[in-house]
C-alpha cells in the first residue's frame, strides 16, 4: 500500500470519527423533543402576525434559534445531573453518559457552548424588536433559568416541581415571548392560546415519568407521577391529552371553524391513550412529542387561516 492510499485511507476514519462524534451530540440533544419549544414560538410567531398585521422575518429566525438552543441545553443539563446523581442506568432512556458515548465534560461544555448562543440571539432579538429590553430579557432568562433548575441547581425535578417547570415554560413563556419580540406589546392574552401546547407538551414529560417511575422512586427522586401512583398518572395523562380538544371545541364552535383543524390529531391521542392505559409505554414519550408537533402544526395553520377578528381578547 503505498502512501497515497494510506493517506487516504486515514482521512476516511477521521472523517466517520467525526461524523459519528456529531451524531453523538445530535443524540444527547434529544432532538425528538424539540416540538416543545418550537411549536410555541411558531404560535406567538402567529399571534403576532395576527395581532399587527406583520412580521419581522428576522426576529422570527432568531427567536426559533434562541430558544431552541436554550431547550437543547437544557437536555443536556438534565443529561449531566442525571448522570452525576445516579439516576441513569442502563434501563433508561437516555444513556448518552452511561454508556458513555460522549464524556461528562463534554455534555457540560456544550450545554454551555448552547446557552451562549441563546444569550446572542437574545442581544440580536433586542437590537430588532420595538419591545423593552427588560421586559424581554425578563422572559427570556426566566425559561433561561428554569430549564437549568429544572436538574441543574436545587433540582425541581427532584422536588415534584419539574411539571410545573415545564408547563409554564413550554407554552406560555415561549409563546409570550415571540409575542412581545415581534409586537412590542406585553400582554396576557397569549398565555390563554398557549394552554392546549403546554398541557400537550406536559403529557411527553408525564408520559416519560410514568415510564420511568420505579427507577426514580429507587433513586430518591419525587415526581407528579410517583405521587399519583400509577392509576392516578394514567387519569392525569388522558386529561393532558384531551383537554386541548375540548378548547379547540370551544373555540371553533363560538368563534371560527379553523380552529377545529386540530381536531384531525384526535385519532393519534387516541391510539395514545390506548398505549398508555395497556401499559406499552417504552416510547410513549417519543409518540407523544409526535402528537405534540402534529397539534402544534395544525394549531399554527389554523390560527393563519382564521381572521384576526375571531381571536377573542387578541
Amino acid at each position: 500500500m503505498d502512501t497515497s492510499t494510506e493517506l487516504a485511507n486515514g482521512a476516511k476514519k477521521g472523517i466517520l470519527r467525526q461524523r459519528s462524534r456529531i451524531a453523538s451530540y445530535w443524540i444527547a440533544l434529544r432532538p425528538w423533543s424539540f416540538s416543545a419549544s418550537l411549536t410555541p414560538v411558531a404560535l406567538g410567531t402567529a399571534l403576532a402576525y395576527k395581532a399587527s398585521g406583520g412580521l419581522n422575518v428576522w426576529l422570527a429566525l432568531f427567536t426559533f434559534l434562541g430558544v431552541l438552543c436554550v431547550h437543547g441545553a437544557g437536555n443536556l443539563t438534565n443529561t449531566y445531573f442525571d448522570y452525576k446523581k445516579g439516576i441513569d442506568s442502563k434501563k433508561s432512556d437516555d444513556r448518552t453518559l452511561v454508556d458513555h458515548i460522549l464524556e461528562p465534560n463534554n455534555v457540560a461544555t456544550f450545554g454551555g457552548f448552547l446557552y451562549g448562543g441563546g444569550c446572542i440571539c437574545l442581544l440580536l432579538i433586542i437590537l430588532l424588536s420595538p419591545a423593552k429590553m427588560e421586559h424581554l430579557a425578563l422572559i427570556f432568562f426566566g425559561g433561561l433559568s428554569s430549564s437549568f433548575l429544572y436538574t441543574g441547581g436545587i433540582g425541581l425535578k427532584y422536588l415534584a416541581l419539574g411539571d410545573l417547570v415545564i408547563i409554564i415554560t413550554f407554552g406560555p413563556l415561549a409563546v409570550m415571548f415571540t409575542f412581545l419580540a415581534q409586537t412590542g406589546t406585553l400582554v396576557l392574552s397569549p398565555l390563554l392560546y398557549a394552554l392546549p401546547l403546554a398541557m400537550n407538551t406536559e403529557a411527553i414529560l408525564h408520559s416519560n415519568n410514568t415510564r420511568d417511575m420505579d427507577g426514580d422512586r429507587r433513586a430518591g427522586v419525587v415526581t407528579i407521577a410517583i405521587l399519583l401512583g400509577k392509576m392516578g398518572s394514567y387519569s392525569f395523562y388522558v386529561l393532558l391529552l384531551f383537554i386541548p380538544y375540548i378548547i379547540f371545541c370551544v373555540l371553533g364552535l363560538n368563534f371560527s371553524l379553523g380552529f377545529l383543524l386540530p381536531l384531525l390529531t384526535f385519532p393519534i391521542a387516541f391510539d395514545l391513550e390506548k398505549q398508555f392505559r395497556q401499559g406499552h409505554l417504552s416510547r410513549i414519550p417519543q409518540r407523544t412529542a409526535k402528537l405534540n408537533l402534529l397539534l402544534g402544526i395544525f394549531y399554527v395553520l389554523a390560527c393563519i387561516l382564521t381572521s384576526p377578528d375571531a381571536f377573542p381578547g387578541l
